[in-house]
């Protein structure tokens, strides 16, 4: 038995795992993004935002630690003495870990992601960058995929702007990233705002759709700073061209997010597959990236679960050095190479520097 909520993969998913993973660190690598590793274990600091959730153990010293549950929030407070003017661009990969399940994560307690930093750049040019790389990135794992774009600074400067006391601007918030317009609008009967604030409010959970709710959300009366985001992330979607579903009603954790929050789907699979976007100012000045998580992937992907055959069955150790270089290979071990070959699907035995069709045996 395991403990609740881990996985043991056995090939081919194993394998297909690593594969997955290989491949997006070279899509990250080849535009840049350089590899950095970073300790499973970390100090426990109460306010990390799923410090309630971590696993904490106690080091000898007694002083507490907690196991990386969250990469972005780590590497931030790793690279801060390293970083110098200029632009950065990092990658990573690895285990998670949760003392409790979450939904989004599909209840995992252990799992993998593989995620990218850009540090340092800011504006459309960069969130496209970053956008962009999310189209490659579910590209490189063979699925089909649709990016929902949101800007939970929208709902923020508008919230901000209202007028509305603090715990309100919190129930507004949930009501209107949940679309639930009965409940935002009961609130505002109890918390009167201006016509025009009300109207906006109202307006920003039917958000939801192609590039035309673009101009229906700058069509409502909006503070400046928020004016500023729609026509910052209007510039990205041009760069970008590629076409996303816009969902301007998106609110999760605006306090976080600076500018685009964004995820990825696929059809069928109704969980995203990752998610990210910009947090100026949050962790780090100006950095976006986004998490791509592998066992969503996996699950996505529904690999069969069977194994693959190697295409060469070596009968010595002379055979397998030489052909391993090259090939999928095998040693045998046991008394009839050709019947095990037949059986298993393998085309071609190997001895010493000669390699032969199993028929020809």
């Amino acid at each position: 038995m395991i403990p609740e909520g881990t996985r043991f993969l056995l090939p081919p998913e194993a394998r297909l795992k690593a594969e997955l993973m290989a491949r997006l660190r070279d899509l990250f690598l080849r535009h840049g993004y350089e590899p950095v590793e970073l300790p499973a274990l970390e100090v426990y600091d109460p306010s990390h935002p799923l410090a309630e959730r971590a696993f904490k153990l106690v080091d000898k010293t007694g002083e507490v630690l907690a196991l990386r549950s969250e990469f972005t929030t780590l590497l931030a407070k790793l690279l801060r003495p390293h970083l110098g003017e200029g632009v950065a661009r990092f990658q990573y990969a690895g285990a998670l870990w949760l003392r409790e399940g979450d939904a989004e994560l599909g209840r995992y307690r252990e799992y993998t992601q593989v995620g990218l930093e850009l540090i340092g750049a800011t504006g459309p040019l960069a969130d496209a960058e970053i956008l962009s790389l999310v189209f490659a990135a579910l590209e490189a794992l063979g699925l089909e995929g649709e990016v929902e774009v949101g800007l939970p600074s929208l709902v923020g400067e508008v919230l901000k702007a209202s007028g509305l006391p603090e715990e309100a601007r919190k129930e507004a918030q949930r009501a209107i990233h949940r679309k639930n317009l009965p409940e935002l609008t009961e609130l505002l009967s109890r918390h009167p705002v201006s016509p025009e604030a009300r109207r906006t409010l109202l307006a920003l959970p039917d958000l939801y759709g192609g590039m035309e709710v673009l101009a229906e959300a700058k069509s409502l009366p909006l503070p400046e700073r928020a004016r500023k985001a729609l026509e910052d992330l209007e510039k990205t979607l041009e760069l970008l061209e590629r076409p996303v579903l816009l969902d301007l009603g998106m609110a999760r954790r605006y306090e976080y997010y600076s500018g685009v929050f964004f995820r990825a789907y696929t059809p069928g699979f109704g969980l995203p597959l990752l998610g990210g976007g910009r947090y100026d100012g949050a962790l780090l000045p100006r950095a976006a990236g986004f998490a791509i998580g592998v066992e969503r992937a996996l699950e996505a992907l529904k690999p069969p679960r069977v194994d693959v055959s190697p295409e060469v069955l070596a009968l010595d150790l002379k055979a397998l050095r030489r052909f391993a270089r090259e090939k999928r290979v095998e040693l045998f071990h046991g008394e009839d190479p050709v019947a095990y070959a037949k059986a298993r699907g393998i085309p071609y035995l190997a001895q010493g520097e000669r390699i032969f069709k199993v028929e020809e045996a």
